[in-house]
């Protein structure tokens, strides 16, 4: 049984950084595009990040885009690395993955990942 398990969520201030993991269990990810989605209360879930195989390529929401690393160790983990955080960056972020590499179109399309994790609560205050 495939499982993807988050941590690294908490409360912080804004500016601070904070860093997010996700484990997979159930089979090996090296193959899959693994990423990250997050939902603040009352919105939509919305793309944050992904990762191809093997990191070759990485994809990032303009939200966060040069304030945000992902990375993962091509086994099991993906991880999200966040800077300058601010309150809008509130939200229960989500650990995803796929089989890959999928079309490079699609990574923020939270339908072509059929595995989700929990989610972390990440709070950012001002």
């Amino acid at each position: 049984q495939v499982q993807l398990v988050e941590s690294g969520g908490g409360l912080v201030q804004a500016g601070d950084s904070l860093k997010l993991s996700c484990t997979a269990s159930g089979r090996t990810f090296s193959d899959y595009d693994m990423g990250w989605f997050r939902q603040a209360p009352g919105r939509e879930r919305e793309f944050v990040a992904a990762i191809s195989p093997f990191g070759r390529d990485t994809y990032f929401a303009d939200s966060i885009k040069g304030r945000s690393g992902i990375s993962r160790d091509y086994v099991s983990s993906v991880y999200l690395e966040m800077n300058s955080l601010r309150p809008e960056d509130t939200a229960v972020y989500y650990c995803v993955a796929r089989g890959g590499p999928g079309n490079y179109d699609s990574y923020s399309t939270a339908g072509e990942y059929p595995y989700w994790g929990q989610g972390t609560q990440v709070s950012v205050s001002s």
